[in-house]
């Protein structure tokens, strides 16, 4: 409290006690380092992350088939497809072999993939997805088909017409 000396009450300083002074230290600098952001977002605090949109699907062609040779815009099989002058391989799927099926059921199998393919690729625009490898042991552009986001491949083994590339290829037979 207040003492007296030479005969006048003296009053403590009117300041910020030392852990008031601590605390507001601290939500200065919480505002300081994260204000600017949160600002920028147009929340205070933020209420949501932003989300990741998918890449715009920007090529588009007319394909057609190609069972033998170089191409243009075609399907050659279910998981291979030439596009402006370039032969790609989808490399999250692995579908039946059409040029020299181990058996029938294989051919007609691979057959019906490289069907749906040509008209997955022809329904519209879609991007073409680099993975962990760039090409593959014959040359082919290794490549994830995507539309909207979602795996072209992946529709295909949805429908039953391949599988999940899990980097071994094995038999259909």
């Amino acid at each position: 409290m207040a003492r007296q000396r030479y005969g006048r009450a003296q009053r403590r300083n009117a300041g910020f006690s030392g852990p008031a002074i601590i605390y507001a230290l601290c939500l200065g600098l919480l505002v300081g380092g994260y204000g600017p952001v949160w600002m920028e977002r147009g929340a205070w605090p933020p209420l949501e992350m932003p989300r990741q949109s998918a890449p715009a699907d920007t090529l588009s062609a007319e394909f057609g088939f190609c069972h033998s040779g170089g191409g243009v815009n075609c399907v050659v099989d279910g998981d291979t497809f030439w596009f402006s002058g370039e032969k790609y391989r989808i490399a999250d799927i692995d579908t039946p072999e059409t040029h020299g099926p181990r058996c029938a059921a294989e051919g007609a199998l691979g057959a019906r993939a490289t069907e749906r393919l040509q008209a997955l690729m022809n329904e519209g625009a879609f991007s073409l997805e680099s993975g962990d490898r760039d090409t593959d042991r014959y040359g082919r552009a290794l490549r994830v088909v995507t539309r909207g986001g979602e795996s072209i491949g992946g529709m295909l083994v949805a429908e039953g017409l391949a599988r999940e590339w899990d980097g071994a290829r094995r038999s259909w037979c």
